[in-house]
Order: structure tokens, then C-alpha cells, then sequence
């Protein structure tokens, strides 16, 4: 969705989710890109709903991954974040995994605004 307003996000339930990403065609990724509005623009100033620590892994069509990377979006720097992927492989996938292992601190859920892949 293109709206990033506070409030409309990509809800995930709990701090730890994991959501797969079917990409409309092979993609040989390169980096992802993360958005979550500051603070200053949340109604209530609480963005303890943003992700943390995360994965990205790519999956074959059996099933088997290959992990692309770990990453923390940091809640101090810009809304948005794009982190190159550290096991660049001449690979392409049809589908990649995004594991939020932690948020800012909301036991209830965790939202992402916008995730962008490049490749």
C-alpha cells in the first residue's frame, strides 16, 4: 500500500512473526527496504510496534531457504531503511521470508509500513 500513515501498516501478531513473500517474478535480491513512520509522526508517540531484529532468507520452491541476512531497523534513524543483503548470491527466488525476530518493545503486535525488495 502507498499510504504511510500512522496506522495503516502491515500488522503482525505477537513481537516474532514471519511472513513469505511471493515476488511477481524471479529476483536475484540485492537489498530490502524497510519504512516505519518516527515517532514525531505517530498520534500517540509510540512506535514500540516497529520491527527490530529481522531475517530475510530466500526460498526455493521445496521449501529450503538460504538466509540473505540479519538486520535491525533502528527506531533513531530514518522512517525509511534499505540494507544491502550480506550473502549476495547469483541466485534468483520466486519467494523470500522476512522473519521479525523483535520489536521496540509492543508485546501484542508488530507493523511494517512499507517493505521493498531490490534486485
Amino acid at each position: 500500500q502507498m499510504d504511510i500513515s500512522p496506522g495503516y501498516c502491515w500488522p503482525f501478531q505477537a513481537s516474532r512473526s514471519q511472513v513469505d513473500i511471493r515476488l511477481p517474478a524471479q529476483v536475484q535480491p540485492t537489498a530490502i527496504t524497510v519504512q516505519h513512520p518516527l515517532r514525531k509522526s505517530s498520534a500517540l508517540g509510540d512506535i514500540s510496534s516497529a520491527p527490530r531484529d529481522f531475517t530475510v532468507s530466500g526460498v526455493e520452491e521445496e521449501g529450503e531457504q538460504t538466509l540473505l541476512g540479519t538486520f535491525t531497523f533502528d527506531i533513531k534513524k530514518e522512517p525509511t531503511q534499505t540494507f544491502p543483503l550480506q550473502n549476495k548470491l547469483p541466485r534468483a527466488f520466486w519467494f523470500l521470508r522476512v522473519v521479525i525476530e523483535s520489536n521496540w518493545g509492543n508485546s501484542g503486535y508488530t507493523c511494517i509500513y512499507r517493505l521493498q525488495v531490490h534486485g
